[in-house]
């Protein structure tokens, strides 16, 4: 794959999509990862850097995430919004029951998703999310988190192809190979969370896309199919219940 071409159909797409929308640029919530590295590269060449606001949103979040965030903005070009939404995180905790701890860490995306919104709507703006491929098929991603945004730019790229691109677009090699991880806990990785690394997960997935047998142990295969099945729904719109049903 050409990834310099890749680059220039992805920007000119999201050009059109915020002009169908009447929209005047992107909001991307930079976390220190590649992911949003890219959408955030991306963003700036559809609309310029003066027309993407890139926001760093902590939330008890680790001093080594910022310095990626902003070594990131700095080397496109971009200014650097932070948000904090610490206090937020901790009323909102003192106010509901306790619960467990993946419904506690899954408060701080769905925080940022506000803050998000809040922040496009102020400028005009789009929120462009940051899943690739491997994260949307199953569903690692918070429903109405960071799944919810306007427009999924790396939605059909595999995360090796996230990489490539990201060094074609001049993202910064240590945000480029640094350990994916959503931030959500000390020590949290995602291929720590997904018990599989990327690498497999890509060649799972492409293998599954293809109609091939995937070249990994038969239970790996049948987990990564069970995650598929098991988060459709937050590849859906709610369903409605149909009247005519009766």
């Amino acid at each position: 794959m050409d990834f310099a071409v890749l680059a220039d159909a992805m920007a000119a797409w999201m050009r059109e999509y915020a002009a169908q929308a009447g929209a005047q640029g992107f909001v991307v919530g930079l976390s220190g990862g590649v992911d949003s590295a890219v959408t955030a590269a991306l963003a700036g060449r559809a609309v310029g850097v003066d027309h993407v606001l890139a926001v760093w949103l902590p939330c008890h979040s680790l001093p080594e995430d910022e310095g990626y965030a902003r070594l990131t903005a700095q080397a496109l070009g971009l200014d650097l919004l932070t948000v904090d939404l610490c206090a937020a995180f901790d009323a909102l905790i003192a106010a509901v029951p306790p619960g467990p701890d993946i419904a506690r860490a899954n408060i701080k995306p769905r925080l940022r998703m506000t803050a998000w919104y809040y922040l496009a709507q102020s400028h005009h703006y789009l929120v462009a999310g940051t899943s690739n491929r491997p994260e949307m098929m199953v569903g690692y991603f918070t429903k109405y988190g960071d799944g919810g945004v306007d427009i999924e730019p790396l939605g059909e790229l595999y995360k090796h192809e996230v990489r490539a691109l990201a060094r074609v677009l001049g993202v910064p090699e240590p945000v480029v190979s640094r350990a994916p991880t959503a931030g959500l806990w000390v020590g949290q990785t995602d291929e720590g969370e997904l018990g599989l690394t990327y690498a497999e997960l890509d060649a799972i997935l492409a293998a599954l896309a293809e109609g091939r047998v995937p070249a990994a142990p038969e239970a790996v295969v049948a987990r990564v199919q069970r995650m598929i099945a098991g988060s459709a729904h937050k590849r859906a719109l709610p369903p409605i219940f149909h009247v005519e049903r009766i």
